[in-house]
């Protein structure tokens, strides 16, 4: 399978949606949505996004990542949020290669690091993470 990895174009809105509504399990009010695919277009803010493209064909993975200010570094960090592959091509290396070009891109710009979270129920996510970067073991915590 030959996958082209590039950021997203505005004319990718109705594929991406789709893929995010099954990434948030179609829980997404339309407003959050809406302002997120702005964000990921607009070049002023700091939220970003990559695609996996079939070369030819449609969008079938998508990458969401923010890069933020830390302490400890003058480079900023990269939270990767989101990295969801449409399950007819899981398990083809489609988020592995998505995961190369972040990591490609943290590499040239030199930031401080890329960290995630994922689910500790999620083998095929934990197995892939694993041949990426090291374990921390941390807990987690949210205020919803």
């Amino acid at each position: 399978m030959s996958l082209t990895i590039r950021p997203f174009s505005s004319d990718d809105f109705t594929r991406w949606q789709e893929l995010w509504d099954q990434n948030n399990l179609g829980q997404s009010k339309p407003d959050v949505t809406r302002e997120t695919w702005r964000r990921l277009l607009d070049k002023d803010e700091s939220v970003y996004g990559l695609g996996a493209y079939l070369e030819d064909g449609p969008l079938i993975a998508i990458m969401h990542y923010i890069l933020h200010p830390v302490t400890g570094s003058l480079a900023p960090a990269c939270y990767m949020q989101d990295l969801f592959t449409d399950p007819a091509y899981r398990g083809q290396g489609t988020a592995r290669a998505l995961l190369h070009a972040l990591e490609k891109e943290y590499k040239e710009e030199k930031w401080a690091r890329i960290y995630w979270i994922a689910d500790m129920n999620n083998a095929a996510a934990q197995k892939l993470y694993q041949s990426f970067g090291a374990r921390m073991n941390f807990s987690f915590h949210v205020l919803i």
